[in-house]
């Protein structure tokens, strides 16, 4: 597999672009940005689930960009984190213009390994890429 495959739960639809093959989705950076905060807080899933008001499973589920958050479950979590709403966006943003910032690993190899970012962002070939994960599971 040499390119990123989005995460959709629902399956492939007609509203699913050719750019999706090559863009992560909103939700896998944003779950992957909140998925960082949580872990540089040292907080469990159990934790920010109590405090964000959020179910364990659906928070899981939207740090590892399964399902889109709402506006409100985002503001619970982002809130329950300590952050803004133009934090996350920032922190977002930032993915894009420090993709060496972002890994991206393949579950479905024989064992995981990270794929390049595609497009203009890609990181050059051999650099330490640290920070949120995009898992790839197609």
């Amino acid at each position: 597999m040499d390119a990123i495959e989005p995460i959709d739960a629902a399956g492939p639809s007609a509203s699913t672009g050719p750019s999706h093959a090559t863009e992560p989705l909103l939700r896998e950076l944003v779950g992957a940005v909140l998925r960082e905060e949580r872990l540089r807080q040292g907080r469990t899933l159990a934790r920010l689930a109590a405090a964000s008001g959020v179910s364990m499973q659906h928070l899981s589920d939207v740090e590892r960009g399964r399902k889109d958050p709402s506006s409100e479950v985002l503001a619970a979590i982002i809130g329950a984190l300590g952050l803004s709403v133009y934090e996350i966006g920032d922190r977002v943003a930032a993915l894009r213009r420090s993709p060496a910032a972002l890994r991206v690993l393949d579950l479905t190899a024989a064992g995981p390994r990270e794929l390049p970012l595609p497009g203009p962002t890609a990181a050059s070939p051999g650099a330490l890429a640290t920070g949120p994960v995009l898992l790839s599971v197609a």
